[in-house]
């Protein structure tokens, strides 16, 4: 399995947007790019699809942006991923007529299991990972 570039994308969009929150001051589209290592040009779709899904909103003017709709604590790993690519793991095989029905049985564990840890991952919870990291020994 395998998450698109999109999605990786959108996590660290939202991520950008988080440790900002809950700063009033909106972040543009090339601050989020800079410091996400985002390409400017693909941000800009996908924070749309961002605001369409009511995850983020966006704010006009010269000193206009983007930050969250809603606060860290309630905006999850599941709620990005089914944004921008409608569902936290897509498997076809599931529909698939010829695939066995003990294989569907076993995509279904997996698909479940991605989505409850999907839906229970905050961003609160990363963004606090990302304030305080796990400290590297080095051997």
């Amino acid at each position: 399995m395998k998450a698109s570039i999109k999605s990786d994308y959108a996590c660290r969009a939202i991520e950008a947007l988080a440790l900002h929150f809950p700063e009033p001051r909106p972040l543009c589209i090339e601050e989020i790019a800079r410091r996400r290592r985002i390409p400017p040009n693909y941000l800009v779709q996908i924070l749309l699809e961002l605001k369409r899904s009511g995850l983020i909103q966006s704010r006009r003017g010269k000193t206009g942006g983007y930050v969250l709709a809603r606060p860290p604590q309630q905006i999850t790993l599941g709620d990005v991923l089914r944004a921008v690519q409608g569902e936290v793991i897509d498997l076809p095989s599931l529909g698939d007529p010829d695939c066995p029905e003990e294989i569907k049985t076993a995509w279904r564990r997996v698909k479940t299991a991605a989505e409850s840890t999907a839906d229970q991952t905050t961003f609160e919870e990363i963004c606090s990972a990302a304030r305080h990291p796990s400290p590297m020994y080095h051997i």
